[in-house]
């Protein structure tokens, strides 16, 4: 071989040389460690290992909006609707545990089984719920036997009964939180889609119910922090009422505080009878567009009073023990009254919220 053409093989050879040392470093990437027979352009991994969340699947492509485009929103559900709300609710129950009941009184028992049977997702209690005193032994007899079989899902309002001992104390121990602060007993809650408040109109014990009481003040408030379309609230003692006891003036500020907010019903008790009013405004006249329901509903139990007048109502019974069921429902409200065994009065009906 020449000298020339010994020259040309040699820079011939390191020609190859560098090209092969190019390919090498630049070759296709093999299978992984941990992604046995897998190339790591893939998402899955290989059985019995964990998936690197650096590597994803393709998007799934989002569906196009009415212009076209994909939407992120529209990849996600709707907002879905409160489900309604089973309540049932009643006032005036417990007889003093010493009691026998018999067809006329000492009904707590037969009326607490008819809330059982219904299966209600809340049990509101509008105060004299343990006679004849309220204490301890009161409750631990009489109303933990019978409603407080539903203490779970009990929200209560206390009565006159209830401060008959020690500043309603053993109501407050025996339903802790659910009363409320202690020395107040009001509070509020959310039912479905309906804002719910609970009120204490036992006025003398709590600082008053009017103008210028912490309640009231706290009242409003909690109306203009909750703007729920439909609102209601409970509490003893009724601002009208045609049996035993009568009109009470006492809470004329709540029921002008919740028309004002536009709430839609109010659960009264103490008078031992169910009394349903027409839609009412504050001064007492009829107002079917803005006015708020009353019901009497104190036949949770104990004796029945008798109803003298039927003005302003619009269904009535002072014959028949029971509870009121009500299905909250977004927009409206159904209810029904459903005696106790042995009863047959009947009323229901159905109304939106305002």
């Amino acid at each position: 071989m020449t000298a020339g053409r010994t020259r040309f093989v040699a820079a011939l050879a390191g020609v190859l040389a560098v090209v092969a040392v190019v390919w090498w470093i630049n070759r296709p990437a093999g299978p992984t460690v941990g992604t046995v027979g897998q190339s790591s352009s893939t998402s899955a991994s290989a059985p019995g290992t964990t998936p690197d969340p650096s590597e994803s699947a393709s998007p799934t492509p989002l569906p196009p909006t009415a212009g076209g485009t994909p939407s992120a929103a529209s990849a996600h559900a709707a907002p879905v609707a409160p489900k309604p709300v089973r309540v049932v609710a009643a006032a005036d129950l417990a007889c003093s545990p010493s009691s026998a009941p018999d067809p006329g009184d000492c009904q707590q028992q037969a009326t607490s089984q008819v809330a059982e049977r219904l299966k209600p997702d809340a049990v509101l209690l509008a105060g004299d719920l343990q006679y004849d005193h309220g204490t301890s032994k009161e409750f631990a007899g009489a109303f933990d036997p019978s409603w407080g079989r539903l203490r779970s899902i009990i929200h209560p309002a206390a009565g006159n009964h209830e401060y008959d001992t020690n500043g309603a104390a053993p109501y407050f121990d025996y339903f802790g939180a659910a009363a409320g602060p202690r020395d107040r007993g009001w509070y509020s809650l959310d039912l479905g889609a309906w804002h719910v408040i609970a009120l204490n109109s036992n006025c003398d014990e709590i600082g008053g119910c009017g103008e210028g009481s912490t309640q009231l003040a706290w009242l409003r408030a909690d109306l203009a922090k909750h703007r729920n379309q439909c609102v209601m609230a409970y509490w003893h003692h009724p601002r009208w009422s045609h049996a035993k006891h009568g009109d009470s003036a006492r809470v004329a500020p709540f029921i002008s505080a919740l028309y004002d907010a536009g709430a839609e019903v109010v659960l009264v008790g103490h008078d031992h009878d169910y009394q349903r009013f027409e839609p009412r405004s504050p001064d007492g006249a009829h107002d079917p567009a803005r006015g708020i329901r009353q019901f009497v509903i104190g036949m949770g139990g104990r004796d029945l009073y008798s109803i003298h007048s039927t003005e302003g109502l619009e269904a009535h019974t002072d014959k028949s023990f029971g509870v009121l069921s009500m299905t909250l429902r977004p927009d409206g409200y159904d209810w029904q009254f459903v005696p106790a065994a042995g009863g047959t009065y009947s009323d229901h009906g159905s109304a939106s919220c305002h």
